[in-house]
């Protein structure tokens, strides 16, 4: 071979070793990814492209960015996946979905792009289960979003696969999502490698003062010795070396050509699909032939295989670029015309879009609806850039305003909060109708609430609220009432946000869950418990109702729980937080799924479930570090507290710095927790009673909070100190009389009154209680009353009762409690045996999670789709557990959990 990727084969050798490495590593089923990176021309793609040659017997994918469509949803995906979707059809129904709706093979559900990363990683192990898959993505800077975030999910969770992935950049800055693989930056190749690179590609020579002078020119860049060196003539090079001199060689070559040579180029620059039957059709709408398609080819710029590609992405910016704008705009129209509107009716758009000039509202019409099919794909940046260019298109300055707006919404959904601030800016600009100010306003202090989540920008979304019509923002009112609840920076704040938000949201005939909602979250603010509690039951049953329906939004679902706790639902609480985990799942609501299954956790810490508990937030986790989010651990806290477990305690807080801050009431409640179950109630209540205060300012508190404070002002003498809470807690009974209500009711009455009488209310407590799922509320009720009959000196019984709190608290993992059950045995002369060793402690989180799900029946493909890897995955995690816990079966697994 004499041509530049031979004399590279030399020059880049260590750097082809490096490459191989990885698809080495692939071969063996330890799959891998790594970036190259470095200056245009510096000969990224052609070692990619040497690396790959080498690959006998490999499935080699390509894809790459191209400037002019970086903003395309899933563009680039489309590239690298297309010749492989055959190996859809054994994906799990979600994520076969969530490919057929981004590559509108069919209409569907968004998918966010982390199903389609799942999906896509599937589809590579399918294929690699046959023969290892190369990945090669070029020009990275260039691709869409959508595509970016996929590959790099996908990137980050082949090490179990027969896929190697390697993605060429120019710098670490402009490939964002793939700056943590490890990378191969390309520098100028030293005198020698170019001189060896020289002969491979003009063998016949140079003079030496010209070899030298076109050395010193390329500076080490390959690209730019290959192309001074087809330009040098007998007297030297021509006198535009220097700066930008290899984009000045493409140029010029592409001037000298014949102008049907020059069209055929123009289309082909502005149609990066590479698609060769759409060129050919463009071309016989501009009247050429297949002879200037292979002129263009003898150029040396075009490639035309069964896919259509310049040499270097430089060629084609320079074909694009010195294009005349009015033959760009031709270009466009005729690939527009050869478009297929039901096959591709948004690149048809696009392509209409950018023949014209002036304002055409029909072409922006057509570009909303595009943007309408980005929305379904789940490509919101494609949504933006559809909107955009819809509105820069539309006559009228009030629709061009609410494009602009309708735009930056989109933006504020994919992450560019300032981009968003920008299309405001500039709707604004265009002096809008009062509607149109109003809601340009609404959105500019939306983009402050999502990006800081502060106190005064969440008062500054409720003033904007005020401005628009009531039914458009009751939502907004909600996520607003919300945000604050937790919050204290001013007492009665909340109270008069409620009185505000009932005087001016009217009730909706009929109501949905969320109207429900809001009225009910207002109604618990501005009445006594027994009054609110009606509104606050038939927003949980509305819930409830909603939840079993096909097509529920899990939204507000989560909110709707903690409302269930209030009225001391357990059954609700638990039914309507594990559909909406299984919603998210199914819907791929990946914003949702992990608050949805920490509020779960939260739901099995309540009932006395830690070892589920556990489970929901590992997979919580595994949805934050697949997503590259970092969500708040409030659950995790309580869960430490309730076990009791100080270390753990300790180290969330830690974590939890700034947020309780900002939501104390949480970690209060949880040192009122850990206290009351390792018998340090003077530390409890001064926490509680910390809450208690913070409540009365206005702050949320859960209901829960009350059966704390109860015990531990009773066991430190203060029984005045929870006057108040016995008194919340038996409105709550009466108004909702349940096994948890009426069971905390009778323990708080038998805790603040421990004479002649608590023995029937704790033994009533106890009944009601062993009756329900809250197995930790009996544990503890048969301490309390254990510890009860120890003070009045009837041993024998107090035995039986602690005895039997004791191992019930150990079973569910509440360690504090079961410690004081255990010391209040020691005090009566009763030891208790150190239990065995967990078998499940030398497991990692990971581990622990598949070995609970796998137990339970759920299948490989389902439990890689919780953890977002591949079935591979979740086989070599299988092994490694089996391993530790010196077993070989599923059946053993599920007899030793059990």
């Amino acid at each position: 071979m004499t041509d530049i990727r031979s004399g590279l084969f030399v020059a880049r050798e260590a750097e082809l070793g490096e490459i191989a490495a990885v698809t080495a590593a692939a071969a063996r089923g330890r799959g891998g990814a790594m970036l190259v990176l470095g200056d245009a021309g510096i000969g990224k793609s052609t070692l990619i492209g040497a690396a790959a040659s080498r690959l006998d017997g490999w499935r080699v994918l390509r894809a790459g960015g191209v400037e002019f469509e970086s903003e395309l949803p899933y563009s680039a995906l489309h590239q690298l996946c297309a010749p492989v979707l055959d190996h859809r059809a054994g994906l799990p129904v979600p994520q076969r979905s969530a490919l057929d709706a981004v590559f509108g093979l069919q209409a569907g559900a968004t998918p966010t792009p982390m199903l389609v990363g799942l999906a896509v990683l599937g589809l590579l192990s399918a294929v690699g289960r046959r023969r290892p898959v190369f990945c090669a993505v070029d020009d990275v800077q260039w691709i869409d979003a959508g595509s970016r975030q996929v590959l790099a999910f996908v990137a980050a969770r082949v090490a179990a696969e027969r896929v190697a992935m390697v993605f060429a950049g120019r710098d670490a800055a402009s490939v964002s999502g793939l700056g943590r693989l490890p990378a191969l930056t390309l520098t100028g190749l030293t005198d020698s490698e170019s001189l060896t690179l020289l002969r491979y590609r003009a063998p016949f020579g140079h003079e030496a003062a010209i070899v030298q002078r076109i050395l010193a020119e390329a500076s080490g860049n390959p690209l730019a010795l290959v192309e001074f060196a087809r330009d040098a003539g007998p007297f030297g090079l021509p006198g535009d070396a220097g700066h930008r001199a290899v984009e000045h060689r493409f140029v010029s070559r592409f001037l000298r050509l014949p102008a049907p040579t020059r069209s055929v180029l123009a289309l082909a620059a502005a149609e990066p699909t590479g698609d060769l039957v759409l060129l050919r059709r463009a071309m016989a709408i501009q009247g050429l032939h297949a002879v200037d398609l292979a002129a263009a080819e003898d150029s040396g710029l075009l490639v035309a295989g069964p896919r259509v590609h310049f040499r270097h992405p430089l060629a084609r910016s320079a074909a694009y670029l010195s294009t005349g704008a009015g033959a760009r705009r031709q270009a466009h129209a005729s690939l527009a015309a050869g478009t297929d509107v039901d096959v591709d009716p948004d690149r048809r758009a696009w392509h209409q879009a950018n023949a014209i000039t002036g304002p055409d509202e029909e072409t922006a019409a057509e570009l909303e609806r595009s943007a309408g099919r980005a929305q379904r794909r789940g490509g919101l940046a494609a949504v933006a850039a559809f909107l955009e260019r819809a509105a820069r298109l539309t006559p009228g300055r009030s629709r061009q305003a609410r494009r602009l707006l309708a735009a930056a919404r989109a933006r504020l959904g994919s992450g560019e909060p300032s981009a968003a601030r920008e299309l405001v800016d500039e709707a604004e600009r265009l002096q809008p109708d009062q509607a149109g100010r109003c809601a340009a306003r609404l959105l500019r202090a939306m983009i402050d609430y999502h990006v800081t989540r502060s106190i005064p920008a969440t008062i500054a979304l409720i003033d904007a609220a005020d401005g628009v019509g009531p039914d458009e923002v009751r939502e907004t009112y909600l996520e607003a009432f919300a945000s604050l609840m937790f919050s204290v920076d001013e007492p009665g704040r909340l109270r008069r946000l409620a009185l505000h938000i009932r005087e001016r949201v009217p009730q909706r005939q009929p109501p949905r869950p969320v109207d429900l909602l809001l009225q009910a979250l207002v109604e618990q603010h501005l009445r006594p418990v027994d009054e609110a509690m009606p509104m606050m039951r038939r927003t949980v049953e509305a819930f409830r109702d909603h939840a079993r329906t096909p097509g529920a939004d899990p939204w507000w679902m989560e909110r709707a729980c903690v409302l269930s706790v209030d009225i001391g639902d357990s059954d609700a609480m638990e039914q309507i937080v594990d559909r909406q985990v299984e919603l998210a799942r199914a819907q791929g609501a990946y914003a949702i799924l992990p608050h949805a299954l920490r509020f779960q956790a939260v739901a099995r810490t309540i009932v006395g479930r830690f070892a589920d508990a556990e489970v929901c937030i590992i997979e919580a986790r595994a949805v934050d570090e697949a997503a590259g989010t970092s969500n708040l651990v409030g659950s995790d806290l309580m869960l430490a507290a309730w076990s009791g477990d100080v270390e753990r305690f300790r180290e969330i807080r830690e974590k939890l710095r700034d947020w309780v801050e900002v939501k104390p009431t949480a970690l209060h409640y949880a040192i009122g927790v850990l206290c009351n179950g390792s018998g340090d109630h003077e530390a409890a209540i001064d926490a509680l009673l910390l809450v208690r205060d913070q409540h009365r300012r206005g702050a949320y508190a859960a209901s829960v909070f009350h059966h704390e404070l109860v015990e531990a002002a009773a066991y430190v003498g203060r029984p005045e100190e929870a006057e108040e809470s016995a008194k919340w807690i038996g409105d709550v009974a009466r108004a909702n009389p349940n096994a948890w209500t009426t069971g905390a009711h009778l323990l708080a009455s038998a805790l603040l009154d421990p004479g002649r009488g608590a023995q029937d209310h704790y033994l009533a407590a106890i009944s009601r209680f062993a009756g329900s799922r809250m197995r930790v509320h009996h544990a503890r009720a048969r301490l309390l009353y254990g510890q009860w009959l120890r003070r009045v000196g009837r041993r024998a019984e107090a035995r039986m009762e602690l005895r039997a709190a004791y191992e019930l608290l150990s079973t569910i993992g509440a360690r504090g409690f079961a410690g004081r059950a255990a010391r209040e045995l020691d005090a009566i002369g009763e030891p208790t045996l150190a239990g065995d060793a967990d078998p499940l402690a030398g497991l990692t989180a990971r581990e622990l999670l598949v070995a609970r799900k796998v137990a339970s029946g759920a299948g490989t493909k389902e439990v890689a789709a919780l953890l977002f890897v591949s079935p591979r995955t979740i086989d070599a995690h299988l092994r490694n557990l089996y391993r530790k816990l010196g077993i070989t079966s599923r059946r053993q697994l599920r007899e030793l959990l059990r």
